[in-house]
């Protein structure tokens, strides 16, 4: 018996049912077709001419459908002419690096083979204009030679920061297509000046490159498809918050107001900017605490899609050996030092595996109500909330909630002998 285990022996770990909770889950199946219906627009498609360049973005989240809605952008273009390429608009992401940030676009299925066109990928920018306080405005120097300029971004609520847009086109428009330099130029004056820099920033971009159209996309809180607008440049700031908040109606939430504990099987860049979505776990390192209040959060694993950036896993109070493992300093940093948010790429405490991760966010949530039992909410990852599992204690709150059944008995976690989490069993 290791250290952490001898401290935490007296800690035991309670029963769990699991949960079903039903959201609004409309979306759209053929994403092709409304693609082609949205491009039918005014200002969209039809301004493209016959052997226009088009430079088409594809960033580095995981985006539900990317692979096909970029495909079908790109072969509407051939239709009427245009000659599209792809370039990753991603910020610093993968470490700042071509080729990494190439390599992340196929992890998503957005390879020159798949969508049948040249992906250019580079990190040099261009200064296309200044901002009105005199901040040079910067663009990928492939998207600056093209004839014609189409970013494609999902429009969701951000994890750090609020204001009329927040992660969406404008966003894609100047830190994807900015690059690494042309985002810290946006991150390096705060997140609570973020959303009036990205649309001042964006306002220069669409001024000068007013041969665009932006595709928004919007996910439901299943992880689907269920908007997809195509907005005329001169239309993007105006439009675009209209699409946020439409978008924040459909996101997935946690519904209970407060638990003493939050277990995260898995968190990534490819599941949140910041691995792990604070607008699912209430806790950012800029915003105030928001519901769901939690007193002590533990994650156990990064996602490979993640290339060992950890960033926003400094949220947790608590993480596992094996996630610790998976970091890679350089990836993490230059994301770090990009946002100017070095509480995020934190690492918290490092117990040797999930069982004593467990045991040690119980033993410190101080304000526990002991006689009725830890309240503990545990989730694959913030993007799967329409399944998981909670403690005993909470059970008489979730026939409380609308949508929300009791889907098992009571469950037993397993763990093998170096404490690793291996399944939930029937309770004796």
């Amino acid at each position: 018996m290791n250290l952490m285990d001898q401290l935490l022996a007296d800690i035991s770990i309670p029963k769990f049912v699991k949960v079903r909770y039903e959201m609004d889950h409309s979306h759209i199946d053929d994403v092709e077709g409304a693609v082609r219906e949205a491009l039918k627009r005014e200002g969209t498609l039809d301004r493209i001419k016959k052997g226009d360049t088009v430079c088409i973005t594809s960033g580095s989240r995981e985006v539900v459908n990317v692979a096909r809605i970029t495909r079908a952008v790109c072969d509407l273009v051939k239709e009427v002419g245009g000659k599209p390429f792809i370039i990753p608009a991603m910020g610093s992401h993968a470490g700042a690096d071509a080729e990494g940030q190439k390599g992340i676009l196929a992890g998503y299925g957005v390879t020159e083979e798949a969508m049948g066109v040249p992906i250019r990928s580079s990190m040099e920018t261009e200064v296309i204009g200044y901002a009105e306080d005199g901040q040079e405005v910067h663009i990928d120097k492939y998207a600056n030679a093209a004839d014609f300029i189409i970013p494609i971004g999902r429009v969701k609520a951000h994890t750090d920061f609020r204001g009329p847009v927040e992660s969406g086109i404008c966003k894609m428009i100047v830190i994807g297509m900015g690059k690494q330099h042309g985002a810290y130029q946006c991150h390096k004056m705060g997140f609570p000046n973020m959303s009036k820099n990205v649309m001042a920033f964006a306002k220069v971009v669409i001024e000068k490159k007013p041969n665009m159209f932006a595709i928004g996309l919007v996910e439901n809180a299943y992880h689907q498809t269920c908007r997809i607008e195509a907005v005329p440049a001169g239309k993007i700031l105006e439009e675009e918050p209209e699409i946020l908040a439409y978008s924040k109606k459909r996101m997935g939430k946690i519904p209970f107001g407060q638990a003493d504990i939050l277990l995260v099987d898995e968190a990534g860049k490819n599941i949140s900017g910041a691995g792990m979505d604070p607008n699912v776990t209430g806790r950012s390192p800029l915003l105030p605490t928001e519901p769901p209040f939690f007193q002590r959060i533990a994650v156990f694993d990064l996602t490979d899609c993640s290339h060992g950036n950890i960033g926003g896993v400094g949220n947790a109070d608590v993480t596992t050996m094996r996630l610790y493992n998976k970091i890679d300093l350089e990836q993490t940093y230059a994301n770090g030092i990009t946002s100017a948010v070095p509480e995020s790429v934190k690492i918290p405490v490092v117990m040797p595996a999930e069982r004593t991760a467990i045991k040690f966010a119980m033993r410190t949530a101080v304000d526990t109500d002991w006689e009725k039992g830890c309240r503990i909410v545990w989730i694959k990852n913030t993007l799967s909330l329409s399944e998981f599992y909670i403690s005993e204690a909470m059970v008489q709150d979730a026939g409380k909630i609308p949508g929300m059944t009791v889907s098992s008995g009571l469950l037993e976690p397993q763990f093998d002998e170096e404490g690793n989490f291996t399944g939930f069993s029937e309770a004796r």
